[in-house]
């Protein structure tokens, strides 16, 4: 029994060992881009690290008690059985002087601001997960392809998690994208993946990139952590702040609630648009996946004109149903300062169109 036991263990690791070396799994930072990493401050004991240290799982909880759950517990409504709605926009032949932003649903989304096109954590792929059987996305909710996206000048990276960093769709848009800003370490995978150093910005936090005379991207801190293996903390994780002078936008990638949105706020001023991070969180994590009530008080903080939440409504990756993020911001944004906005999948938001009107689409579906 012993044998058999260890002959298990043994191909087990050397059938992990070689699924590990395909390239979805990316590349960790060697070299010149190693030695970079090391002179960050923020990179200390062999890892980035968030600015103020808190553990992963709440008092209280525990990650077995987790898993136990996840595994073991019946949890309701945890993805719809509808197909989502979605509106299906030429991006194409958009023009450039139209500034918008389109949500593909999860955190992707494109933006258009002064003639610049960004895509944002783009996964195109109908998945989350690089093994057989994992995370895929809901119907109805990926009805757009890397084939659908126009030239992109500016494609931002928050984190290198699966749900954010998809391989597929960093391969079908490497000869489209003029340059990917990411965190430190994070141009590993995608030099991997065959773009060219020069179109691959690494920051570190509170770095800038100007685009041209007054359009500026600020990269800002976030909580939260990295890593597609094993070994995690070896690229580091950011939000953005994009100002150009026909507005404002903050993206905040994925992160727990700290007090960096009143510090942004200080720093840059109130964003006209906040895209918040809001789903997929768990009162056991709430340190590194903000709950609904904490978007709702870090969009106040920012002062943001206007809340467009994200990182929901695509792949379930928490135990909570699927559409109670949009409903639990919803109800936490009634007479708030801010304008909460709920597009469909694929549905236009024009910027600069206060009186443009949305529906609570979600209502609708089982």
């Amino acid at each position: 029994m012993m044998l058999v036991l260890l002959v298990l263990v043994m191909l087990l690791t050397v059938t992990t060992y070689f699924y590990m070396k395909r390239p979805q799994f990316g590349a960790l930072p060697e070299g010149k881009r190693w030695e970079s990493i090391q002179k960050s401050p923020h990179f200390k004991e062999g890892r980035f690290r968030n600015l103020v240290e808190m553990p992963v799982i709440a008092e209280g909880y525990s990650m077995p008690g987790e898993i136990f759950k996840t595994l073991f517990k019946k949890f309701p409504n945890r993805e719809p059985v509808d197909s989502l709605p979605s509106v299906k926009t030429d991006l194409r032949n958009a023009p450039r002087d139209s500034d918008m932003i389109v949500w593909f649903g999860h955190s992707s989304f494109f933006l258009q601001l002064d003639g610049v096109r960004f895509l944002v954590d783009p996964v195109f792929s109908g998945k989350a997960s690089p093994l057989p059987g994992g995370v895929k996305a809901y119907k109805g909710s990926d009805v757009y392809t890397a084939a659908d996206m126009p030239d992109i000048d500016y494609m931002l990276l928050s984190h290198d998690h699966y749900d954010h960093l998809d391989f597929e769709t960093a391969v079908a848009l490497k000869d489209r994208v003029k340059f990917v800003i990411c965190g430190l370490g994070a141009g590993a995978h995608y030099e991997k993946w065959g773009y060219r150093p020069e179109q691959i910005i690494e920051k570190d936090w509170y770095d800038q990139q100007e685009i041209k005379p007054g359009f500026t991207i600020f990269t800002e801190s976030t909580h939260h952590d990295s890593g597609r293996g094993f070994t995690r903390g070896q690229s580091l994780w950011l939000s953005f702040y994009i100002r150009s002078p026909r507005g404002s936008v903050y993206y905040s990638g994925d992160g727990g609630y700290d007090g960096r949105f009143q510090e942004i706020f200080r720093k840059h001023g109130a964003p006209d648009w906040a895209i918040m991070e809001c789903g997929q969180y768990n009162e056991a994590w709430h340190s590194v996946h903000e709950l609904p009530e904490e978007v709702a008080k870090a969009t106040e903080e920012l002062h943001a004109g206007n809340l467009l939440t994200v990182h929901h409504s695509k792949f379930t990756l928490a135990n909570h149903p699927w559409n109670e993020p949009l409903e639990k911001i919803s109800a936490y944004s009634q007479n708030k300062p801010y304008r909460l906005v709920t597009p469909m999948i694929g549905e236009p938001v024009r910027l600069h169109d206060h009186a443009q009107q949305f529906e609570q689409w979600w209502k609708k579906i089982q």
